[in-house]
């Protein structure tokens, strides 16, 4: 797959508070995606130390960047997670669902293909 074709995409979950920082989920995640020719951002490969701000900090420029957000399983439970989602909606980027790849936003079938 050439460059021009690879969509980058970004991985959004829980973290804090969680085992291993949640770390199995986002990397077979990331593997996934990586299987399919994409470029994945994964905010899990990250050094531990720093604050919850810094981390965000981080990760909201990696959203912009991405073509996608591929939403991990209990996102819905995670402040960082869900701002990364409303930020990914506000810039209008195709958010999917890790499980099936159920895109819901955008709603329309062929702005999400």
């Amino acid at each position: 797959m050439s460059n021009q074709q690879r969509k980058i995409v970004y991985i959004a979950g829980p973290m804090s508070g969680l085992p291993e920082y949640n770390r199995p989920a986002f990397n077979t995640e990331a593997l996934h995606q990586q299987q399919k020719g994409h470029v994945v951002l994964n905010p899990a490969t990250l050094p531990d130390g720093l604050t919850q701000q810094q981390y965000m900090q981080l990760c909201c420029p990696m959203v912009m960047m991405a073509d996608e957000v591929i939403m991990l399983p209990a996102w819905i439970n995670s402040q960082g997670a869900t701002a990364e989602f409303n930020l990914a909606m506000k810039c209008g980027k195709v958010i999917r669902q890790a499980e099936d790849g159920f895109a819901w936003y955008p709603t329309k079938e062929e702005e999400a293909a």
